[in-house]
């Protein structure tokens, strides 16, 4: 690492701490939600709930263009002195955008909940996933401005009260209204985070306009984030459109009961995996994007954050390749930890998605949009195909299979793209923990086949090694009243007469 290291690790940890920190209440309010609809409900009710957010998510990237993300990229990489402009810009694409998703989604609502849903019966619920994709849509324009401006106590702020007022909300209506309640459920997230995301955009300081007659035209900036929109827009919506078929043919062959299996495993995996990833795309993204220029500079933040992530991703990871049937039961229900084994396959998945998530972001910082989509559509690709040939042999455990493959090519060939693009490969050498973590990891894997207490041992002894190497390699950059309380755990007492 260069001499600069330390103070980035520094910058990076701060961002980390803070996102990573509302993340952490975010999480426990998610899985709080989650395991209440699992009492409440059942694995069914928990399969039809992800089934609906994941209709909504995939709606919602669609209709959105991918203007938040674009809109992130040009207020980091154009400075604030457009930002009214800007602002403007994606308020008139917010409105329009929304209503236009509204109407498509009832003018079309019989046949797409049949198309779409399980029970033809769920057609009355529509309206709903009208409201809650225009929703979503608008909160992600108004967190794509909040993150260009690198307002980082915002997003934690926005993050902690949607979830607390969603939780409050969607538990509640469960409660009263039972299998009923599942709509306002669902649309208490996407509603707590546009009111939140609106209120927090009236509170920011008023952004100095330019004389009307030197004012950009709204279009001018639609048509400068309409194509990296596009690319982010069709890269998402290959994810959540390759989970929606996924999510399909679970709950075809398998039943409603085995997709909400699968929805516990795939919820666990990607929210404690927010914990390290939500402050690459808060903080991180904007601050690649305005150095991208700067090739050398860039590679070696792309490292540091790599490192990173990689170093504070390494205990949670093994920790819950150890205890994944416990968490199920904790976090849902006993019936869930048949979920177990999926859920393990899609740890190691998540290993290679902590390596490869920083590389990724090289590509959209430097507007290789083309690049952006082949990889996804590649890497979706694999899932959704590898799915398809496992499925029937292996049952559940093949989606897990399936999300491991994927990554398993998307990694080295995102790398390769990041090294093209950056021509240095700096950044590459930040990837060598995986060489001992992955071997780590699929030793507590293999340890469970033996006794799941050895492997919680296992794990247990790994996890608090990785982490007592994260702290030694980033110790330096840690608050000083931290680092002072942890050294005075590691220093013997001192002997009394």
């Amino acid at each position: 690492m260069n001499p600069s290291a330390p103070s980035s690790h520094r910058d990076i940890l701060r961002s980390s701490t803070i996102v990573g920190g509302a993340s952490l209440v975010n999480v426990a309010l998610s899985l709080f939600r989650m395991k209440a609809a699992a009492l409440i409900l059942g694995p069914a009710g928990v399969g039809l709930i992800g089934l609906l957010q994941n209709l909504i998510a995939t709606g919602s990237t669609f209709a959105a263009l991918g203007l938040g993300g674009a809109a992130t990229r040009q207020l980091a990489a154009e400075g604030l002195e457009r930002q009214a402009d800007i602002r403007r810009a994606l308020f008139w694409a917010g409105l329009w955008l929304s209503a236009a998703t509204i109407l498509l989604l009832l003018a079309f609502r019989e046949p797409l909940a049949r198309l779409l849903l399980p029970d033809a019966g769920w057609s009355s619920a529509m309206p709903w996933i009208a409201a809650g994709t225009a929703l979503a849509l608008i909160a992600s324009l108004q967190l794509g401005i909040i993150t260009g401006l690198r307002r980082i106590g915002d997003v934690a702020h926005i993050n902690i009260l949607s979830g607390a007022a969603a939780t409050v909300a969607g538990v509640a209506a469960l409660f009263i209204l039972g299998e009923q309640g599942i709509p306002i459920f669902v649309l208490s997230v996407p509603l707590a985070g546009a009111l939140l995301g609106w209120h927090f955009l009236r509170r920011l300081p008023a952004a100095p306009a330019a004389p009307a007659a030197q004012r950009t035209p709204v279009a001018h900036h639609w048509r400068q984030m309409v194509p990296l929109g596009a690319a982010i827009m069709i890269g998402g919506l290959l994810t959540t459109g390759s989970q929606l078929a996924v999510r399909a043919m679970v709950g075809d062959q398998l039943g409603l009961p085995a997709l909400g299996h699968f929805h516990a495993a795939w919820t666990i995996s990607m929210t404690y995996l927010g914990l390290v990833l939500q402050a690459m795309g808060t903080d991180f993204y904007p601050r690649l994007s305005a150095r991208i220029a700067d090739r050398p500079a860039a590679s070696r933040l792309v490292a540091e954050q790599a490192e990173v992530a990689l170093l504070l991703g390494a205990p949670i990871l093994l920790a819950m390749m150890a205890a994944a049937p416990l968490a199920l039961q904790l976090l849902y229900a006993a019936e869930f930890r048949e979920a177990a084994a999926t859920l393990r396959w899609q740890i190691l998945g998540d290993l290679l998605k902590v390596a490869a998530w920083p590389l990724g972001f090289v590509l959209l910082a430097a507007s290789r949009s083309r690049a952006h989509i082949a990889l996804e559509a590649l890497a979706q690709a694999v899932f959704v195909g590898a799915t398809v040939a496992l499925l029937p042999r292996l049952g559940l455990q093949a989606s897990g299979i399936a999300f491991f493959l994927m990554y398993a090519v998307y990694l080295p060939a995102v790398a390769l793209a990041a090294h093209r693009t950056l021509g240095s490969s700096t950044h590459l050498r930040a990837l060598q923990p995986l060489l001992w973590l992955t071997p780590a990891l699929m030793l507590v894997m293999a340890a469970t086949w033996i006794s799941p207490v050895i492997a919680l041992l296992v794990g247990a002894l790994l996890a608090l090694a990785s982490a007592a190497h994260a702290y030694r390699r980033l110790h330096h950059a840690l608050p000083a009243p931290l680092t002072r309380f942890i050294e005075d755990l590691r220093r013997p007492s001192a002997s009394t007469e």
